[in-house]
């Protein structure tokens, strides 16, 4: 995995919560439809304006291991602004629409400006706003009324497989008392790549369930990057900027 990659992870996937009170859980026992898990999923409140959200994260692959901390203004629907600092100092941001994607980073002062079909391309699996707005909410990826799962229980979690798709394999994990996203994968198999994404704990703040922890692993020919962010602060609904500006003298690079 390149630094590149490394570092798109650790800018695109920081999110953070308020306080450590946690939303409680229960064991999938019972066999429900994949329709009924769904529906259940679905009545959870997800509704916002905006979103600020400090984090503090750990990154690590096979050539570092690094502390961080992240902010992160989510104007839902419309933008995400991912600010990486450390010791203080800003290290990369991201802004993040549903056209485009641009982020800049210090360490090689290089910026990229593009849209999602170089970043699908180069990751291997269908990139858009929404998913990325998704996994940072702790919401599926995908919107689960377009495909079809088959529906079973695996580790005392409900587990939607989709059915469809041939060349991208897409599992989904619920616990069984708000049915809320425990873990979410997606591989390509034929291309060595996979992305796992753990929701171990959630909080409730305004009828708004948030994740309170967030793991994720990523793996492309056999390296692997770890991502665990320890939940901070968020303040939800207010009005706030989205400043983005590449410093002066920085190279652009292409994704192919």
């Amino acid at each position: 995995m390149t630094r590149l990659f490394s570092l798109l992870l650790m800018v695109v996937l920081l999110v953070s919560c308020k306080s450590k009170q946690l939303v409680a859980s229960a064991d999938a026992n019972d066999e429900i439809s994949a329709q009924n898990i769904i529906s259940k999923y679905n009545n959870n409140n997800f509704d916002f304006s905006t979103l600020y959200i400090k984090a503090a994260a750990k990154y690590q692959d096979e050539k570092q291991s690094q502390n961080v901390t992240a902010e992160i203004k989510i104007k839902k629907n419309e933008k995400i602004l991912v600010s990486v600092r450390f010791l203080g100092i800003t290290m990369a941001k991201a802004l993040i629409t549903p056209t485009s994607v641009q982020y800049y980073e210090k360490i090689n002062g290089s910026y990229f400006e593009g849209d999602y079909i170089a970043l699908s391309n180069w990751l291997g699996t269908d990139l858009d706003f929404n998913k990325v707005q998704n996994m940072l909410l702790g919401k599926a990826l995908d919107d689960l009324s377009k495909s079809k799962y088959k529906a079973t229980i695996v580790d005392k979690l409900y587990k939607l497989e989709e059915v469809e798709n041939t060349t991208t394999k897409k599992d989904f994990y619920f616990e069984a008392e708000q049915f809320l996203v425990r873990k979410q994968e997606i591989a390509q198999p034929d291309q060595a790549r996979k992305i796992m994404v753990l929701y171990p704990q959630y909080q409730k703040q305004n009828e708004l369930f948030l994740p309170l922890l967030l793991n994720i692993e990523a793996n492309q020919n056999e390296k692997k990057t770890t991502i665990d962010i320890d939940y901070k602060t968020v303040t939800l609904n207010e009005e706030f900027g989205f400043p983005y500006s590449v410093p002066d003298g920085y190279e652009r690079i292409y994704i192919k």
